[in-house]
């Protein structure tokens, strides 16, 4: 039976594509035995394996004889051959009905305005990156995490009981016991291992009890508006998960340090201009902030965001523009907070900094952002500058793997979690206790 089908499908060779023919050879073969081969039949033979699709029709062009009238059937209310098709006036609903509802020109609605404004959201990728955010956000950059936060993890009394064990089974749950594929996606970990992270980072609770005064939240719209120069900007969006809290962050920086900023010189993008890539748009709110929740909300302040780098299947942004994203979103929802504090009139100095921290990563690589807002005066380059420090690609582990990596007869890479580094999630469980120590 094996030896007659065989032969059967080298004489039929000429007939099918190579693809086709590997494909049932290796059904054929499947577990190197004749008694799991079933015979099978083609019918019909055919190299044309895809299809194009027909370019779509462009309509016709009614030529317009003044002093000439077409004959139609419009009269005769059915079909006739030789006779033109009738052109009946446009009909309009005495109701509404959104299945059909047409949008006014974009000069006619009541928003409309000459001067555009320049939108950032979750799926913009800025060219130049986190340069680009800083001179959006006037803000100056400094490498690596305030010492102070780093030292909270330090403590005895801060740390989780069997506290590597635990990140490492929370890695191992993330990557190898909770799917049943041989190698799950990275949008499926990613998420795990985040929730996994802060779930143990939340039995802390009993010896912090500030910790019981937050909340999380996710899918909420974030709007905020400000000048940079004489051009209007807003951040518009969700950006993932916000860690809110009823206490605001201590500041990180004295006024000393806040001062030395106005010092500082923004790096300039000449000569590529700093709207680049953002959506231009002329409807638009002069003054739209909103925090995403009602002005009762009990858990006013943002504490940290946390973003899944392939939480949006549709968008995949580069690791720059990761970062970019992660700067603008946490500014924003700074400056939404300020502006519902000190109103909507720019202030040089405010009188207490908001802080807002952020994690992205994306099942493996980290970064750790926190950002102080010391100004909501970004009109020009000089005076203070806002702060932000970034920790970028931190890697938790080196290799998660569900079988070893072997070439040329040696074990490059052992099967299961290799390459562990504690380090890293001692700066994950310092920004998350940072507020309630």
């Amino acid at each position: 039976m094996f030896s007659e089908t065989a032969q059967c499908l080298k004489t039929a060779a000429p007939l099918f594509s190579q693809t086709v023919l590997l494909k049932d050879l290796r059904c054929l073969f499947t577990h190197g035995g004749p008694s799991h081969v079933q015979a099978r039949r083609h019918f019909g033979v055919s190299r044309s394996l895809t299809a194009k699709v027909p370019p779509p029709r462009k309509p016709r062009e009614r030529v317009g004889i003044p002093g000439l009238e077409m004959v139609t059937y419009g009269e005769r209310m059915h079909f006739v051959p030789g006779l033109s098709k009738p052109v009946n006036p446009h009909w309009e609903r005495d109701y509404k009905d959104p299945r059909y509802y047409k949008s006014p020109p974009a000069h006619e609605m009541p928003l409309f305005k000459e001067k555009p404004c320049f939108v950032y959201n979750q799926r913009t990728s800025a060219l130049e990156g986190v340069r680009q955010a800083l001179w959006l956000t006037k803000t100056k950059l400094i490498p690596g995490l305030p010492p102070q936060l780093l030292s909270l993890a330090e403590s005895p009394a801060n740390q989780i009981a069997d506290q590597d064990e635990r990140v490492q089974n929370a890695i191992k749950h993330a990557r190898f016991w909770d799917t049943k594929e041989e190698r799950p996606g990275k949008e499926k970990y990613s998420n795990t291992l985040l929730f996994n992270l802060l779930h143990l980072c939340a039995t802390l609770q009993s010896s912090h009890p500030a910790i019981g005064r937050r909340i999380l939240s996710e899918k909420y719209s974030l709007a905020a508006t400000w000048k940079r120069g004489e051009d209007v900007f807003q951040i518009r969006g969700q950006n993932g998960l916000l860690h809110n809290c009823m206490d605001a962050l201590p500041e990180v920086s004295g006024k000393q340090e806040v001062d030395q900023t106005a010092d500082h010189v923004l790096e300039s993008l000449y000569p590529v201009s700093p709207t680049i890539d953002l959506q231009q748009v002329h409807v638009y709110k002069e003054e739209l902030n909103c925090t995403g929740f009602r002005g009762d909300y009990p858990y006013p302040h943002a504490h940290t965001l946390y973003f899944l780098e392939g939480a949006d299947a549709g968008c995949k942004l580069r690791p720059e523009q990761f970062r970019a994203k992660m700067l603008m979103f946490t500014f924003g929802n700074a400056l939404v907070r300020a502006h519902t504090l000190y109103r909507s009139q720019p202030q040089r100095v405010l009188d207490h900094p908001i802080t807002v921290q952020a994690v992205g990563t994306n099942g493996r690589i980290f970064q750790f952002m926190v950002l102080q807002l010391n100004t909501t005066d970004l009109s020009g380059d000089d005076g203070i500058k806002n702060q932000v420090w970034l920790d970028e690609d931190v890697e938790l582990y080196d290799f998660a793997k569900v079988r070893p990596l072997i070439k040329k007869k040696q074990v490059k890479v052992p099967a299961g979690l290799t390459g562990y580094k504690p380090e890293v999630f001692s700066k994950f469980l310092a920004l998350y206790l940072h507020g309630a120590v």
